[in-house]
């Protein structure tokens, strides 16, 4: 089958298109035809080396497809070739056929594309036990999310509105702003690039804190992390929670003694490790997903799409910080 591939540690431009063994359906696996394979940033982590685990090479990036069920392994039942399905898979989803955990696989509703469906997991599913477990958020709350405009952070930005709290984007730009705010979102605050020295790091505090309110913001969501956090963290409300979500500006240190200042929690979130280690917490959580989904309340945005074998200038995009909203690779297979 096609694939592109990863045969060494790199950056996107060592990736290649190639030819990998057909997968077989295994004891509860599915193997499904792949149409649709969004980009997540864990694709620009997984390889550099850099993610929590390492497949053996060659091997395919991409942890979240859309497709068709060709093979039904041993031991499944609720699933049937021909069946539209979205799946969970680390990886190996650029490809023309993966096989995935029939634990971590969903029927996609017919009225919904591959693109759609491929788009829904891991970002929505990342923001949802972020906000629900981690960040407790409540309705009425006020809700910061940092790199609101990116996958993650768009989803965070729908939820929280689902849930009923008010939402505060903050992004790099005009064009990201306008899409965090046709999104839901409150209000929404430019930031300036880092690297920022003291002046600078306590204005961009003050931006923050003028967003979210004297109260300051009950909930911030960090997908961004670098000279970011420290800022966003000095405008946290008292017994707020500060949620870690990823770093594509670089690993942050936080001042410890603004925690005990604020009496705030700072929450690590690792949604894939959550769904492996509670799956019916999770499966309700994505229960509760396609609840919002078919309600309108939550719409995946796909601002730009590839095929296969440009691959590696989604991810590229994504490591780069340029992308907005959703990337999806679609693939024939």
């Amino acid at each position: 089958m096609k694939a592109l591939i990863s045969t060494a540690c790199g950056g996107p431009e060592t990736l290649v298109l190639g030819e990998l063994p057909d997968p077989v359906a295994g004891e509860g696996q599915l193997l499904v035809g792949v149409h649709a394979c969004s980009i997540n940033f864990p694709d620009t982590l997984i390889i550099v080396d850099k993610y929590q685990f390492r497949p053996e090479r060659p091997f395919a990036p991409g942890g979240e497809v859309a497709g068709v069920v060709r093979a039904v392994g041993a031991g499944i039942s609720g699933f049937a070739v021909g069946d539209r399905v979205i799946a969970a898979c680390g990886n190996g989803g650029l490809a023309q056929q993966v096989a995935v955990r029939a634990a971590n696989a969903y029927a996609l509703p017919a009225t919904r594309s591959f693109a759609e469906g491929a788009s829904l997991l891991m970002t929505y599913g990342t923001s949802i036990h972020a906000l629900k477990d981690r960040g407790r958020l409540q309705a009425g709350e006020t809700l910061l999310v940092l790199g609101a405009a990116g996958g993650v952070g768009l989803a965070a930005v729908e939820i929280g509105k689902a849930m009923g709290a008010r939402v505060i984007g903050a992004v790099s730009s005009v064009e990201k702003a306008d899409l965090v705010r046709a999104a839901g979102a409150d209000d929404c605050i430019i930031y300036p690039q880092q690297p920022f020295d003291k002046d600078a790091s306590k204005a961009l505090a003050e931006q923050f804190k003028a967003a979210v309110g004297p109260k300051g913001a009950d909930v911030i969501y960090d997908a961004v992390g670098g000279d970011y956090a420290e800022p966003a963290l000095r405008s946290i409300a008292w017994e707020g929670r500060f949620l870690v979500v990823g770093f594509p500006a670089g690993i942050p240190k936080l001042a410890l003694n603004l925690t005990l200042l604020k009496s705030c929690d700072v929450c690590g979130v690792f949604w894939g490790a959550f769904a492996a280690r509670d799956p019916e917490g999770n499966r309700a959580h994505i229960s509760q997903l396609f609840d919002w989904w078919a309600a309108g309340k939550i719409q995946p945005r796909i601002t730009a799409t590839y095929p296969l074998e440009r691959g590696g200038e989604a991810i590229a995009a994504l490591g780069d910080r340029k992308a907005a909203g959703k990337l999806v690779v679609e693939i024939k297979p």
